[in-house]
């Protein structure tokens, strides 16, 4: 074969790896990417204190001072 072929055949077989490479890391990370947290935010309204329960209650406990509050509400 003619030294200009198997250059070019070197050349795109190394291309063709490293797109083959750069396409199954992307394809893990994206299987693997944690989702987004269910949790609510509360924010105590005597301690100023910021903590995470579960998605479905409405009334939390603060685990400072023990007040109840009422879901954090980030848009207001």
């Amino acid at each position: 074969m003619r030294p200009d072929v198997v250059l070019f055949l070197y050349l795109f077989l190394m291309l063709a790896g490293v797109v083959a490479v750069w396409v199954m890391n992307a394809f893990s990370h994206r299987r693997f990417r944690p989702g987004p947290a269910e949790d609510r935010v509360f924010r105590c309204s005597q301690c100023g204190s910021v903590y995470t329960d579960d998605p479905d209650v409405d009334l939390s406990r603060c685990p400072q001072c023990g007040l109840m509050n009422e879901t954090f509400d980030f848009r207001s």
